[in-house]
């Protein structure tokens, strides 16, 4: 079994920063792909980027990058998110998404509110 833990949500201004991070616990010998999705109010959930073991990275949406920063620690089982000049529409729920042995797990989100 494998669980995800989601740290780093909050309330901040439009333009501020925030720094996510989801930690892997359980029995596993490595992690494989891993992602961050949001879901705002009313839509549906989305990916926002995603990693690979051996760090590739890929952006889902012109309106994250170079704003938003994917990264992994494989020896901590750790991956952050670190959203800069973050926006309203950055508002929603985020979810760490992770393949362990090729099964897929997610955790149980954590809230992002952009708002002055």
């Amino acid at each position: 079994q494998v669980q995800l833990v989601e740290s780093g949500g909050g309330l901040v201004q439009p333009g501020g920063s925030l720094r996510l991070s989801c930690t892997a616990s359980g029995s596993f010998a490595s992690i494989g792909y891993m992602a961050w999705y949001r879901q705002a109010p009313g839509n549906q959930r989305e990916l926002v980027a995603h990693i690979t073991s051996e760090g590739g990275t890929y952006y889902a949406s012109d309106s994250v990058k170079g704003r938003f920063t994917i990264s992994r620690d494989n020896a901590k089982n750790t991956m952050n998110l670190q959203m800069n000049s973050l926006k309203p529409e950055d508002t929603a729920v985020y979810y760490c998404n992770a393949f362990v042995h090729r099964k897929p797990y997610w955790g149980q989100g954590t809230q992002v509110t952009v708002s002055s």
